[in-house]
């Protein structure tokens, strides 16, 4: 498996902040509408409000997963998200997606793991934000560094072909308890595969792995 690690706490660079809210778009019709002074006017119904989308904290309500779209369309997502926050976890999510890639994520995962673009012609992506649960580890950033290097080192060896994961050190903002200023990782897992079903199954596996390392014991060795 392709394994990268890399830091973007630029004065540029996005923060995570948690919790965080997502408001929906505003839906305005460009249609000009009947004059409210015609008699037969009819009024067509009003478009549909998109849902406010939040963060969800799963560590308090592990049965609040229906409430993210994502891990109802995505098993492999939901299970990682369970595993994730389950109490014997050392990291909390914050944020979650997964997508099919477009054209030019595709080719440059497909350079970046050296296939021909005929033989992974179809690509799977998802990332999760994360935040270390022990406060040290959290404002520390040489030992949130120091984890991402020992993280990539332990996903290398996989047998993951078809698989790249690359681990970002970002700063974060969380104001759970109150405020804490420290460390967060965004965890990319991109999967390519012969045909959809395929590169996604590449996807599933590779995620299942790189949990299965986040919660391992060997992660937190010196």
């Amino acid at each position: 498996m392709l394994a990268e690690w890399s830091v973007e706490c630029g004065a540029d660079d996005p923060i995570l902040v948690v919790p965080w809210t997502l408001e929906p778009p505003t839906l305005e019709s460009s249609t000009p509408g009947p004059s409210i002074t015609d008699p037969g006017a009819s009024f067509p119904a009003p478009p549909p409000v998109a849902p406010t989308i939040s963060f969800v904290d799963l560590r308090e309500d592990p049965y609040a997963l229906d409430q993210i779209p994502e891990a109802e369309l995505h098993p492999a997502l939901a299970q990682a998200l369970r595993a994730l926050n389950a109490i014997r976890s050392p990291v909390f999510t914050a944020k979650c997606d997964a997508w099919v890639m477009a054209p030019d994520e595709l080719a440059s995962t497909q350079h970046n793991l050296d296939l021909p673009p005929a033989e992974a012609p179809y690509g799977f992506a998802s990332y999760l934000d994360l935040l270390w649960r022990e406060r040290t580890l959290f404002v520390s950033f040489h030992q949130g560094e120091g984890r991402l290097i020992r993280l990539a080192r332990l996903l290398d060896p996989v047998d993951a072909p078809y698989a790249a994961v690359e681990c970002v050190l970002r700063p974060a903002l969380v104001d759970l308890i109150g405020p804490q200023e420290g460390f967060a990782i965004s965890l990319y897992v991109k999967a390519l595969g012969t045909d959809p079903a395929h590169a996604y199954e590449h996807w599933s596996k590779a995620l299942q792995s790189v949990v299965t390392l986040l919660r391992s014991k060997e992660l937190s060795l010196a």
